[in-house]
């Protein structure tokens, strides 16, 4: 008989922002996930692991998945390479000048070490969490929000956390075909719909919406979904079922409620 038994292991929480991170719906999507039994977990966008790492159990087997190199790159350094990472980001102190110049480096340019770290850092204190488009955010009220001090405990617990955790850099499609199978409980998060160059260009379409749908008809595993509510989503993910979820978002000093989808091929109790 399969073991789908789930462990306990401590909830951390992610290294910075990142657009369209889920915070205020976590509690709830992360109920749900803990108690489904499951004998792999897997998150064909994982951005900056805004479920991933909020999680209060895990089956044995558990693997994360982003195409955007830099997330990727990330994650595999504060996985093998947590001591060099922390001896890199020591001596850094938030400046605007500085971000205006990591912002204009190439990342393809960079070791693995100096990628991970500019992404680090501009993610930290880019308004919003922005990927494209970034500008230095400030906050007077606020300290600066790259501070090592508090950042090092941190990326500690997520260097914990990743221990034995397969990570990936596939386009979706090809990720989910990989990790598919009887037992695979899958989390998506994918780019809101209406918002699909928000990661960059050629990252997500409109069309892949439609791919996405036709591809979780046909897994042999479960999926969860958390997706913007529009006419669009439900056109298109029209055969599975549907729970409305409301959520806050606040972007500087302004907060605005949204209404939101739990998406699954399963029934959520």
């Amino acid at each position: 008989m399969v073991n789908m038994t789930l462990t306990a292991v401590r909830s951390v929480s992610p290294a910075a922002g990142y657009i369209g991170g889920k915070r205020n719906l976590a509690r709830r999507i992360c109920a749900i996930i803990d108690r489904i039994p499951h004998l792999s977990y897997a998150e064909p966008f994982v951005g900056m692991g805004g479920i991933f790492l909020r999680r209060s159990r895990k089956p044995q087997a558990e693997a994360i998945n982003d195409v955007s190199g830099d997330v990727a790159t990330l994650f595999r350094v504060l996985q093998e390479h947590y001591a060099y990472f922390i001896d890199m980001l020591r001596f850094r102190v938030a400046s605007r000048a500085e971000f205006d110049r990591l912002k204009a480096l190439p990342p393809d340019r960079l070791t693995d070490l100096q990628r991970a770290a500019r992404f680090l850092y501009l993610q930290r204190l880019a308004f919003g969490g922005k990927v494209e488009g970034r500008n230095f955010g400030v906050d007077r009220r606020a300290g600066a929000r790259f501070n090592v001090t508090k950042l090092e405990p941190m990326l500690a617990d997520i260097h914990e956390r990743l221990s034995g955790v397969v990570i990936e850099q596939l386009p979706y499609g090809e990720f989910i075909r990989r990790y598919d199978g009887e037992g695979a409980l899958f989390y998506l998060d994918p780019p809101y719909w209406g918002c699909e160059t928000d990661y960059g260009q050629d990252v997500f379409a409109r069309e892949d919406f439609e791919r996405l749908a036709a591809q979780l008809r046909g897994i042999k595993g479960r999926f969860l979904m958390s997706i913007n509510d529009t006419s669009g989503v439900r056109e298109t993910f029209a055969a599975f079922p549907m729970v409305e979820a409301s959520t806050t978002y606040t972007i500087g000093p302004k907060a605005k409620e949204v209404g939101e989808l739990i998406v699954s091929n399963f029934a959520i109790a």
